[in-house]
């Protein structure tokens, strides 16, 4: 029997999206395997999310450079693009490698940096034998900037996680009046200043922004712009919240809004549809390949006044026709599907 490695070190950031990816497809592939038998490499602390039945391979840092012996398993399954936790040394062991994004291109970094994270990511890739990324986009970003030679490269797009069961807490920021919501990393590629201007043109919502402080000078810009646009008051930045304050966040909110510059996918959109919530989002990057013609698009960030005027007139008007196609389309994406196809590219290398 076949034994793959599947890695969830980036389990040890909780509330992230790769730390659902690695949870949601792990499971999803434990229940499917029937040839294979699955363990996850993760990091001592972190309990495990899998069951007993599952071998844990512990990580630690400094496998950064001198990894163990992987020589009873036939396959590591790489799920981020910039690890360090490769086996470049073991040939013989086969190396399946999910490219997420290039949203480093996007940054408004240093091009030193941006050529520093290309070329770590075509070190991992050289040592990859097949590459996945989890949309059309991100191939074809990959096909742009990378060199694959021969490699067979797939597109496996992510499933939606499934929201528990909505409930705040003590601690939990509760909206007096309509919110809209964000969630994601606060960084200036996530564009999140850009929601503030629709708090001035309706007086009566909240703005609601979860996630980790990935970029603080950015936070603090947020707040600032907040303060100069007189809506500081109804501007909330909640940090990391927990999945069920965040069911509880997208039960609740008037519509999620995504103005953001970069995202391999845009697992927001896919969550907010399947309550049925409408969701505004850019024409950049990957966003309108996962939301189709079912999302409402900001055609420049000057406008989005009205373009938010006139998506929600037509989401209100639409009613239940509407939210139920934006629950059916949310399905079409699920962990399932994902893990069966997995399966397939896994089985095309062993």
């Amino acid at each position: 029997m076949n034994q793959i490695i599947f890695d969830c070190e980036r389990m040890k950031y909780a509330n992230t999206g790769l730390y659902y990816f690695c949870l949601n497809l792990g499971r999803a592939l434990q229940q499917r395997m029937a040839q294979e038998r699955l363990a996850v490499f993760m990091p001592r602390h972190i309990p495990s999310a899998f069951g007993s039945s599952v071998p844990v391979f512990p990580q630690h840092s400094l496998q950064k450079f001198f990894m163990p012996s992987v020589s009873r398993f036939q396959l590591w399954h790489c799920t981020y693009q910039n690890s360090n936790y490769v086996p470049r040394r073991n040939r013989k062991i086969k190396v399946l490698l999910t490219i997420h994004d290039l949203n480093f291109l996007y940054e408004d970094k240093p091009q030193r940096k941006k050529e520093r994270s290309l070329r770590h990511l075509q070190e991992n890739i050289n040592r990859s034998d097949a590459i996945v990324c989890i949309s059309e986009f991100t191939k074809n970003d990959v096909l742009t900037h990378c060199n694959l030679g021969n490699k067979p490269i797939h597109v496996i797009y992510n499933g939606t996680n499934g929201l528990p069961h909505p409930a705040l807490e003590e601690k939990s920021y509760r909206p007096a009046v309509p919110f809209l919501f964000n969630i994601g990393a606060i960084a200036r590629k996530k564009n999140q200043h850009r929601i503030l201007p629709l708090l001035q043109s309706n007086p009566s919502l909240e703005l609601v922004l979860a996630g980790r402080h990935e970029d603080k000078a950015y936070a603090h810009f947020i707040k600032q712009h907040a303060s100069d646009l007189n809506v500081e008051d109804r501007t909330h930045l909640v940090n990391e919240i927990t999945e069920n304050e965040k069911s509880w966040y997208y039960h609740n909110c008037q519509a999620v809004v995504m103005p953001s510059l970069a995202e391999g996918f845009g697992l927001p959109i896919t969550e907010a549809m399947s309550v049925g919530k409408p969701v505004f989002i850019s024409k950049h990057t990957a966003m309108t390949e996962i939301g189709k013609d079912l999302a409402f698009y900001f055609d420049d960030f000057d406008t989005m006044h009205d373009d938010f005027r006139i998506g929600m007139q037509h989401y209100k008007k639409a009613g239940s026709q509407l939210k139920e196609a934006l629950k059916a389309h949310s399905a079409t994406f699920n962990w399932e599907d994902s893990a069966k196809k997995y399966i397939e590219v896994y089985r095309s290398l062993l």
